[in-house]
């Protein structure tokens, strides 16, 4: 699939990803698939793809976690890469109440510089 190889990599590491191995649900539409969340940054992240996968690629997708203090959390984004057995993901429409425990997560794994750093980045790209 031409339309889902990897950008180059400046493009791709515009923000960091940790990684994390948790349960997580991908929906789309009607129908929901039990994945495990691989990474999670402030613009993607990666789950396993699901056995019986059969998505529509030109509709967008949500993500639904529960997050370390099992705050519910649901964020919408495009697959933009298939990679062996993961799904990558671009998040879209990330609004406050979706970067606050996001940023919360990031930040027990990223310097406070770089945080910053991202957070202003995404502020820009929202912007635009």
């Amino acid at each position: 699939m031409s339309a889902y190889n990897h950008p180059p990599e400046q493009e791709r590491r515009r923000f960091s990803r940790i990684p994390v191995d948790m349960p997580a649900e991908l929906h789309q539409g009607g129908v929901v698939w039990n994945v495990r969340l691989r990474s999670i940054g402030l613009n993607g992240f990666v789950v396993t793809q699901p056995a019986q996968w059969d998505a529509d690629y030109s509709h967008p997708f949500s993500l639904n976690i529960r997050l370390n203090n099992d705050t519910p959390f649901e964020a919408f984004g495009h697959l933009v890469h298939i990679d062996h057995s993961d799904l990558g993901f671009q998040l879209e429409h990330l609004g406050a109440e979706q970067i606050a425990p996001l940023a919360r997560l990031l930040a027990g794994h990223l310097d406070e510089q770089t945080l910053a750093e991202e957070l202003q980045r995404l502020d820009e790209a929202n912007r635009d």
